[in-house]
């Protein structure tokens, strides 16, 4: 049986998931994982979870941290505590995002 984990941040934290980034440089050469880590700056992620709070009057849940849910976020690349069962989560504070990023398809 696999074990299967929903995490909810609380506070004004959102959970990002790390998306890769290209291996190779932009001269054409391929850098091991370590090494490509180091030389960033920021990492491009994807908000999965958000934290929210529960209005006992309509008995829904409205998102508290300010960026929505789904929403491609560059942060710092030390940003956030890992989370240890999953090395690409991270638990990140809402004032730790720099950027929301919007990719555009350009023809």
């Amino acid at each position: 049986m696999k074990l299967h984990r929903n995490i909810s941040p609380l506070g004004f934290r959102v959970v990002v998931q790390i998306l890769k980034t290209d291996s190779k440089t932009e001269a054409g050469l391929y850098l091991p994982e370590g090494a490509k880590e180091k030389r960033l700056e920021s990492l491009l992620g994807r908000v999965l979870e958000v934290a929210r709070a529960h209005d006992d009057d309509t008995e829904e849940y409205t998102n508290i941290s300010g960026i929505p849910q789904g929403a491609m976020v560059l942060i710092p690349s030390e940003a956030g505590i890992r989370v240890p069962w999953d090395e690409t989560l991270r638990i990140v504070e809402t004032q730790e995002v720099l950027a929301m990023v919007e990719e555009l398809d350009m023809v």
